[in-house]
């Protein structure tokens, strides 16, 4: 049954937030062709990071459904019990939500779309507030001490390169 509700929080928030809405922000996108297309990869390694990390919550007993959805569990699920650390996870605590940007911007760069591209800009932003100000601290409310070991090791976004 985790594995439907994982599918059901798939189809309701990533693929809603992540394909639907970018449709509804550039109804009128068209793929721009030859160097624009490289877009798709980023929108590949979107969705396949997301998948990653979909399977990752699935078999630590839970799914990627917030915590402050719980009068939605019977639909969705229930966040996992342990923290989800290794992985993807080794290099970003939020590879879910890069995933879905990837999606986003690799949209924005094969329709040569500026709307959609704001959008991802604006979601980014939306991301990190939810982050900073409801996540990070109800998981350092549940993990304690090892939160805040796992937030020294890995960062919120991606590393310095």
């Amino acid at each position: 049954m985790r594995w439907i509700r994982g599918l059901i929080f798939t189809a309701l928030v990533p693929f809603v937030v992540g394909a639907w809405i970018p449709a509804i922000v550039d109804p009128l996108r068209r793929t721009q062709g030859a160097p624009w297309s490289a877009g798709w990869a980023l929108v590949s390694v979107g969705a396949s990071t997301y998948a990653l990390c979909l399977i990752r919550f699935l078999a630590s007993g839970g799914t990627p459904a917030p915590f402050f959805s719980r009068s939605l569990r019977a639909l969705i699920g229930e966040e996992p019990h342990a923290l989800v650390q290794g992985w993807l996870y080794r290099m970003t605590r939020n590879p879910m939500y890069i995933g879905v940007l990837s999606v986003v911007f690799g949209q924005a760069i094969v329709f040569a779309s500026r709307p959609i591209a704001v959008y991802g800009a604006a979601l980014w932003l939306f991301f990190h507030v939810t982050v900073v100000v409801l996540e990070e601290p109800h998981l350092r409310e549940l993990h304690g001490a090892s939160y805040d070991e796992y937030c020294r090791r890995v960062p919120r976004w991606l590393a310095a390169l």
